[in-house]
């Protein structure tokens, strides 16, 4: 690793647990802060770069969604999975009080607390995938079976 690459908080709980990956930078694009953008910038395809995505449900309260990049979130299966009758996005200004994080660099790893997580099933088709290293322009390169197992996430759909 270079000593110009900033270490996140993700990368220093990964170091930690001693779990393998790579901090891969990237151009941040203000006004373009598509998965699909962050994918061409790391050439690699859109299906190996997860978006993380914070929801509220009517029960429980506020869970993540870890997608590939090109899917769009479908609300009745979010709320589903995550034991709730209905599901949303929460809104952008709720984003990095309760997750630390800001929009395009929002990391599944090390949110302020730990909310319940569940990673789209296509992520254990990869040896590797890609998901924010918790800023905009760096990502991490990790093996999504030990991303998914750190966090402690389910699988989706079930």
């Amino acid at each position: 690793m270079t000593g110009h690459i900033q270490k996140t908080n993700a990368a220093r709980l990964l170091e930690a647990a001693g779990i393998p990956f790579e901090l891969i930078p990237y151009e941040v694009d203000e006004d373009n802060l598509a998965a699909e953008h962050v994918a061409e910038q790391l050439g690699e395809p859109i299906e190996q770069v997860f978006k993380t995505l914070v929801l509220r449900g009517d029960r429980n309260g506020l869970f993540v969604c870890v997608m590939p990049g090109d899917m769009e979130v479908d609300l009745k299966v979010a709320a589903r999975i995550s034991g709730n009758k209905s599901a949303a996005m929460i809104h952008m200004k709720e984003l990095l009080p309760e997750t630390g994080y800001i929009r395009g660099g929002c990391s599944p790893i090390g949110m302020k607390k730990p909310l319940p997580t569940f990673f789209y099933e296509s992520a254990l088709l990869y040896d590797y995938i890609y998901v924010s290293a918790g800023i905009r322009g760096l990502q991490i390169k990790i093996s999504p079976g030990k991303l998914i197992d750190f966090v402690g996430a389910g699988i989706y759909p079930l």
